[in-house]
């Protein structure tokens, strides 16, 4: 029996996805989820942890009917560093709303629970906190180190 990864299965099959699609080896469509199952020797539920990191990073998204492919498009910064960076774009202050899932979900074209994530990520990080009945506010600006 292999020794798990003390980093997680996931995040290293993330890794390795990661890579290939840099490389230009993914530059199609990506294998299906049961041939990189047979690939990573692994289960369904690895695979898809592996691509929810990647999706949420800007890396890969799904497309109906074809399966998962690199994403699209010219912004290849990660789905933290785009949201951090509403902070700076719209010149917000300290204590000032920031946008709703809704319209971050909208703006960025991620899944609500991408976002979600994200989100925690900036609270822990300090940046927003949540205000009852008011919404997330920023609580700090962003700099180098606090960038997720």
């Amino acid at each position: 029996m292999p020794q798990a990864s003390p980093r997680g299965t996931y995040l290293v099959i993330a890794e390795a996805l990661r890579a290939e699609i840099q490389e230009g080896e993914g530059a199609g469509a990506l294998p299906s989820e049961a041939e990189m199952m047979r690939l990573h020797g692994v289960g369904r539920n690895t695979i898809r942890r592996a691509l929810k990191v990647l999706e949420a990073d800007g890396v890969v998204e799904s497309v109906p009917g074809i399966g998962w492919r690199p994403a699209r498009g010219g912004d290849r910064r990660s789905l933290a560093e785009r949201m951090t960076d509403v902070i700076v774009e719209e010149s917000l202050s300290l204590g000032e709303a920031y946008p709703s899932e809704a319209k971050l979900c909208e703006r960025f074209g991620a899944s609500r629970t991408a976002v979600r994530r994200v989100l925690a990520q900036m609270e822990g990080n300090g940046l927003l906190t949540t205000v009852h009945g008011k919404g997330r506010t920023v609580r700090a600006l962003p700099t180098p180190t606090t960038r997720p």
